[in-house]
C-alpha cells in the first residue's frame, strides 16, 4: 500500500485528499475540507495566506498521528494566476490579492503600451484575460504599489505553499504558464516581456517540471507531523493541469472540459499553436504535465450558477445543487440565451437580476423564475462549450471523438446531457474529483508507482465509475445553436 496525499485548493474551499495505491486500484478520501475564499478589505479582495497555510500544517500534523512512517508524497495544486512576493529575507511582502479583485478591470489594452499584442501572444500563446499574472503586475506598477519596492522573489500560490513546507524557492512550470510571463516554445520566462514592463529576471525563480521532488519537510514541520518518508513533490500545481492528467481518456482523439466554477475546454496537443487564427480567438496554450500543452478557453462555468444560489440564500431561500436541477428540468426549453463569458458576469453581485437584465437588452424573453433562469444558464453553457469546440478543432485539424468532463461540475448530469446534445458527441463523466487525482498521479509517477501518464490514465479507467451520454435531439440542438449564435452576436 503506497499513500500520497493531495492539498487541492480552490477557489472556494480547501480539501486534504488521501491516495491510497494497492498496486492495482486508486481509492481516494477526503480526508480534511475547510472553507476558503476571498477577503475585502478597503475595495480590495485578497487571499488569507496564512490562514490556508495554518490548515495545511494542521492537516499534515493530523496525517502524521495516523500515517507517519506510511505516508509518501505531498503535493499542493491551485488556481492558476494569482501570486505573493517574498522580500529579501523570504518573508511573505503582503497578502496576495485575489484574481476576482476588480483593479484589473478593463485594463487589458493598458498592456500593449509596453508591448504589442500579436508579439505578447507570439510568446507566451496566452489568451488575454483580466486574471492573468501580467496584468495583475502592471496595475501594481501603474499604481506604484508598495509590494514591488520590497519584493524580491516571485512565487504562485502553490509555489508559496510548497517554500514553506520545504524552504525551497522555485517555480512549477504549469502554474508560470498561466501567468503570461513564460515562453510557450522554451519554456522559461520570457525575458523580451520582463524587459519590456521593466521586471528584473533575478525576481522569477527557476522554472521547474512537474513532478520534480523538492525534498523533505522543514526541520520544524517534521518534528509535529513525524512525516519522515514523505516528500513534497512539485506536482501540476495548476488545478487544470492536474484534472487533466485525470482524464480517463483512451484514444487520443478527446476534448476535456476540467468543470468547475470555471469550465477549461481543450485539446492535448505536444507543441503550442501560435497561429493568428489561436489569437483572434483568443485560446490559450498552457502548461501541461508530462511534456504536454493543454490547448484550452477559459468559460465562465459554475460561477454563474453559484452566485445565483448565494444571492437567493440571502434573500431566505436556500436551495440545493439537486434542487436547483431539478427545477431546470421542469422548466421550459431554450426560453433565452446569455454569453456566460460576458463581461458583465464577472464579478459579485446579484446574478439572477444580472441575467434577466441581459435578456432583456438583448430583447430576449425575461426569464420568469429560479428554474428559467437556471435552465438558461445550463442551456447556454452546453451551447457555448460547442461554439469553443468548433474553434479549437479547427485550430488543430483533429477530429474529436468524445468528449471527457471531469472535476466536480461533472456530477451535473443535466449539463452533461445538454452538452452531448449541442455537441452531436457523446460525454462521458468522471471522475469527480479529477484535480486532487492528477496531482496524486503526477506524484505517483514520481515516486515510481506508476511508469507513465499512459499507466496513469489507465488506472483511472479501472479505479473509477464514469457516465455515458449520447447526443440526443441533434436537429432541434442545432437549430437552437444557430440562434444563440444569432442571439449574442458570437
Amino acid at each position: 500500500m503506497s499513500l500520497y496525499t493531495a492539498f487541492d485548493l480552490g477557489a472556494s474551499n480547501g480539501r486534504c485528499i488521501l491516495g491510497r495505491f494497492t498496486g492495482e486500484r486508486l481509492d481516494l478520501e477526503v480526508f480534511h475540507r475547510f472553507e476558503n475564499g476571498s477577503v475585502e478589505i478597503n475595495d480590495h479582495l485578497y487571499w488569507d495566506i496564512l490562514g490556508i497555510y495554518q490548515q495545511i500544517k494542521s492537516c499534515l500534523i493530523n496525517l502524521g498521528r495516523e500515517y507517519r512512517h506510511e505516508l509518501r508524497g505531498i503535493g499542493v495544486d491551485t488556481w492558476g494566476c494569482d501570486f505573493a512576493f517574498l522580500d529579501k529575507q523570504g518573508k511573505l511582502v503582503a497578502n496576495p490579492y485575489s484574481y476576482r479583485d476588480p483593479q484589473t478591470a478593463g485594463m487589458i489594452p493598458s498592456l500593449f503600451t509596453r508591448m504589442p499584442k500579436e508579439v505578447l501572444f507570439n510568446l507566451t500563446g496566452l489568451q488575454f484575460m483580466e486574471p492573468n499574472t501580467l496584468l495583475q503586475i502592471h496595475v501594481l506598477q501603474l499604481r506604484e504599489d508598495p509590494v514591488l519596492q520590497a519584493a524580491a522573489t516571485f512565487q504562485h500560490i502553490s509555489d508559496l505553499m510548497h517554500y514553506w513546507l520545504t524552504g525551497v524557492i522555485a517555480c512549477e512550470y504549469t502554474n508560470a504558464s498561466t501567468s503570461q510571463l513564460l515562453n510557450a516554445s522554451t519554456r522559461a520566462w520570457a525575458t523580451p516581456i520582463l524587459e519590456a514592463f521593466e521586471l528584473p529576471p533575478g525576481l522569477f525563480p527557476e522554472v521547474v517540471s512537474p513532478g520534480i521532488v523538492l525534498g523533505s519537510l522543514r526541520a520544524p514541520i517534521l518534528s509535529e507531523t513525524g512525516l519522515d518518508q514523505a516528500r513534497v513533490i512539485a506536482t501540476a500545481t495548476h488545478d487544470t493541469a492536474a484534472a487533466i492528467v485525470a482524464t480517463p481518456a483512451e484514444t487520443s482523439q478527446f476534448a476535456y472540459i476540467s468543470s468547475g466554477t470555471w469550465a477549461l475546454l481543450g485539446v492535448e496537443i505536444d507543441h503550442p499553436v501560435l497561429t493568428e487564427q489561436c489569437l483572434v480567438y483568443n485560446i490559450a496554450n498552457e502548461g501541461g504535465a508530462f511534456g504536454k500543452i493543454t490547448l484550452l478557453k477559459n468559460i465562465a462555468n459554475l460561477w454563474l450558477l453559484q452566485e445565483c444560489r448565494r444571492q437567493w440564500e440571502l434573500e431566505g431561500e436556500g436551495l440545493s445543487w439537486g434542487d436547483m436541477t431539478d427545477m431546470a428540468a421542469r422548466s421550459r426549453p431554450f426560453s433565452a440565451f446569455i454569453d456566460p463569458d460576458d463581461p458583465v458576469f464577472s464579478h459579485h453581485g446579484n446574478m439572477p437580476a444580472k441575467i434577466q437584465r441581459y435578456c432583456q437588452d438583448k430583447g430576449q424573453p425575461i426569464p420568469a423564475d429560479k428554474g428559467e433562469i437556471i435552465r438558461t444558464v445550463l442551456e447556454s453553457l452546453a451551447l457555448k462549450y460547442r461554439f469553443v469546440l468548433d474553434r479549437i478543432i479547427n485550430l488543430t485539424q483533429t477530429p474529436v471523438e468524445v468528449l471527457h468532463i471531469i472535476g466536480g461540475g461533472s456530477r451535473n448530469t443535466l449539463l452533461n446531457q445538454f452538452t452531448a446534445n449541442a455537441i452531436h458527441l457523446p460525454v462521458l463523466a468522471g471522475p469527480a474529483e479529477a484535480t486532487a487525482l492528477g496531482n496524486i498521479l503526477v506524484q505517483m509517477v514520481a515516486m515510481g508507482d506508476l511508469a507513465s501518464l499512459e499507466e496513469a490514465r489507465q488506472l483511472v479507467c479501472s479505479s473509477f465509475q464514469l457516465a455515458n451520454y449520447l447526443p440526443q435531439d441533434g436537429d432541434v440542438w442545432e437549430e437552437q445553436y444557430q440562434r444563440f449564435l444569432m442571439t449574442i452576436n458570437l
